[in-house]
């Protein structure tokens, strides 16, 4: 009997994505937006399942499941009750959704079969089941305590389990319409971010204001228990009946309307992200105790969307009761299609588990594309773009001087990342020591708000001597604190500056990826999992003694991270990013043929 093959699912809501399982093992995933080029992109996965399906060098008739993320008659329930709940309040908004559901959401048999040819069985699983699968099946325990938080799946917007060997279950549930992720999300709207992207703007906005708000927060919008569960008062939110998170009442118990979109920044704002950050700091403090309480346990695995927050992480790890913490890269909804086909071979078929201690099976989270030396070469004979092609022990030491000369690196190697995160395949790297490095990054090349952090990657063996972690973490998931004596007091003056005017204030030895607060978040760097990024810093190190790297996605704003090499190279000639790494070649910005930008490009970037 040759390999069994499962595809996982998800799609129609936001960040589409498809997994394909060999006899249990991880042979692909990524999301949809990364093909269409659209951010957050909600459409069914078709570039992404073909690409699962190409990279295992199968065919759709080989599958033997094809699971979804989660249950849509159940969802549709939850909608039409909410809306009958709240009639004739909400009709716009049922106006709207109605007529997606009805032509695909509620027929994803048809839907599925149509789009991929396939005439197999087809399986289902809850929204928060996948989540959880996604969550312990990838993980190095053998049993583990399992929290998931997120806006909402079909009733569940946060669920609480164990899990053993080779299934799980889930005990305790919160309930629509009380959702940490609405809360987040609500804040995030009315800061003037995008909801289901802009999250982690409020989180990187939030170290720089005053919990001024949180007991407004408590008193007003959620009756917090110390379990962690809550209600929210329905009165200042509008997403159960509106188009817009928030309402009236909400703009005038935070003292104005919502920021405009791409407005100037104000105090008001800042204190509110550093509140509503700290309100759900508590919560999922509350939730990982009494998941602790309730388990036993002394591992804790995380997903759902909440757990992209890795400041939170980051206290959970320091401050929670559990020994490990793993959580899932791709912990919002793209993970659900990687949840709901490990369900699938370890639940239905009740295939057994392989647990490796301290290994878990996202291989790196390098599950994506890749190219070989003569599909690059050929794209760049296409655009007549010159380049150097360097055998690897000549490549490494040549972009370490680069680097180590502050010029700023493209980099594109091997597979690309599944989930949110550029985690050494597909990112811009810079050197952290320098104090021009975050302006210059944010401003020049990513073309975003400057008031946002880059991370650090670091070499395993050396973080503790960098932050106050000595734990792994390869995704970018945890925030830590610079260690102290690596860190520089401001002075007096210096706190008095205020936004962009602090990135060049410098706080630490590695300047570029120290927040305002002294912290960073994270990244591990193994040699077993990406030798070349490994041995890219290890060079660096040699250089200049310092084995940390500015690691930020290879992306600009409002597009998603770059998939294939004319992403790449359209990216790295949209910016002022000064070398570009394509495998085994190097190209110098300074002898590329002039681009041609659109008119329409450079009025959204305000390109000179």
């Amino acid at each position: 009997m040759g390999p069994r093959y499962v595809l996982g699912i998800s799609a129609f809501y936001h960040d589409s994505a498809a997994c394909l399982l060999r006899d249990g093992e991880i042979v692909a995933a990524a999301q949809e937006e990364r093909f269409t080029r659209k951010k957050g992109d909600a459409v069914f996965p078709l570039h992404a399942a073909r690409y699962c399906i190409a990279a295992a060098g199968i065919s759709v008739s080989d599958l033997a499941y094809v699971g979804f993320y989660d249950k849509p008659l159940t969802k549709f329930e939850r909608i039409l009750e909410t809306y009958l709940g709240v009639a004739p309040r909400g009709f716009g908004q049922f106006r709207m959704a109605g007529p997606l559901w009805m032509k695909e959401k509620l027929f994803l048999d048809r839907e599925i079969r149509r789009a991929l040819a396939y005439d197999g069985e087809i399986l289902y699983a809850e929204h928060h089941e996948s989540h959880a699968a996604s969550a312990f099946f990838p993980s190095p325990f053998e049993e583990a305590a399992i929290l998931t938080i997120d806006g909402v799946g079909e009733w569940a917007t946060a669920a609480l389990g164990v899990g053993r060997g080779n299934d799980f279950e889930l005990t305790k549930e919160l309930h629509w319409p009380d959702s940490l992720g609405l809360l987040y999300s609500a804040f995030t709207y009315f800061t003037g971010f995008k909801v289901n992207s802009g999250e982690y703007k409020v989180m990187g906005l939030a170290p720089y204001g005053e919990p001024k708000y949180v007991d407004l927060i408590y008193r007003e919008l959620l009756d917090l228990r110390e379990d962690g569960s809550f209600t929210l008062n329905q009165k200042y939110f509008q997403y159960l009946t509106g188009l817009t998170m928030t309402n009236g009442a909400f703009a005038k118990l935070f003292g104005g309307p919502p920021r405009v979109a791409e407005s100037k920044l104000t105090q008001r704002e800042m204190d509110l992200a550093k509140s509503i950050q700290v309100v759900c700091e508590e919560i999922m403090l509350r939730m990982a105790r009494t998941a602790h309480r309730e388990t036993g346990m002394e591992n804790l695995c995380l997903a759902g969307g909440v757990a992209l927050n890795c400041v939170a992480n980051g206290r959970i790890l320091r401050e929670g009761p559990f020994k490990r913490l793993w959580i899932q890269p791709a912990a919002g909804d793209a993970g659900g299609a990687l949840g709901v086909a490990q369900l699938i071979w370890h639940r239905y078929c009740k295939e057994p588990r392989a647990v490796t201690p301290g290994a878990d099976g996202m291989r790196g989270a390098y599950l994506g594309p890749a190219f070989t030396p003569q599909e690059i070469a050929a794209y760049l004979e296409s655009v007549s773009a010159p380049a150097e092609r360097l055998e690897r022990d000549r490549l490494l030491p040549r972009v370490a001087e680069l680097l180590a000369g502050e010029k700023v690196i493209g980099w594109f190697d091997g597979r690309m990342e599944f989930g949110p995160r550029a985690l050494g395949a597909r990112s811009i790297l810079g050197d952290p020591r320098s104090p021009r490095m975050q302006a210059q990054m944010n401003l020049k090349i990513k073309f975003r708000e400057g008031f946002r952090p880059f991370a650090p990657s670091v070499l395993r063996e050396r973080v503790s001597e960098y932050f106050e972690l000595d734990s792994d973490s390869p995704y970018m998931l945890l925030v830590a604190p610079v260690k102290r004596e690596r860190q520089i007091a401001m002075t007096g003056e210096q706190q008095r500056l205020w936004g962009i005017e602090q990135l060049n204030v410098v706080r630490s030895d590695i300047p570029a990826v120290t927040h305002i607060d002294y912290s960073a978040r994270v990244q591990t760097v193994s040699r077993d999992t990406n030798p070349n990024y490994y041995d890219l810093i290890t060079q660096f190190e040699r250089l200049t003694g310092c084995a940390v790297l500015v690691n930020t996605s290879f992306n600009v704003r409002g597009e998603p991270i770059v998939c294939t090499p004319a992403d790449a190279y359209r990216c790295f000639m949209r910016t002022h990013i000064d070398y570009l790494v394509l495998g085994p070649f190097l190209l110098d910005k300074t002898r590329q043929p002039e681009w041609k930008e659109s008119a329409e490009w450079q009025r959204e970037f305000q390109l000179d």
